[in-house]
């Protein structure tokens, strides 16, 4: 197999592990926790990099696997310069997305 079909197959299988951990973040946490942990662990080896979707259901300082609701929260700004604040609840890092105007 060639360097081209291995990226392939990786970032599909990549795919479905994020979907599978997204669902399963209803009913198991630890499951959903160890789909993601698989997912990102299988992107480092073989060197891709991830959608930015996918990057951003990562907490930046834990890297812990983190969804809008469940496991982290989301505020709008209302300074002059619009931010959207996403806060992980596993390590209460705090970190900002521009928001363009």
């Amino acid at each position: 197999m060639n360097k081209k079909n291995i990226e392939r197959i990786a970032a599909e299988r990549i795919e479905i592990l994020i979907d599978n951990a997204l669902r399963e973040m209803h009913n198991d946490e630890n499951l959903s926790q160890s789909y993601a942990k698989l997912a990102r662990k299988i992107a480092m080896r073989v060197r891709i990099r991830m959608p930015y979707w996918m990057r951003q259901l990562f907490c930046k300082k834990c890297k812990q696997f983190i969804v809008p609701g469940f496991n982290s929260r989301m505020r709008i700004g209302r300074a002059k310069v619009k931010c959207i604040r996403i806060t992980c609840m596993k390590c209460n890092h705090v970190y900002r997305k521009l928001i363009e105007s």
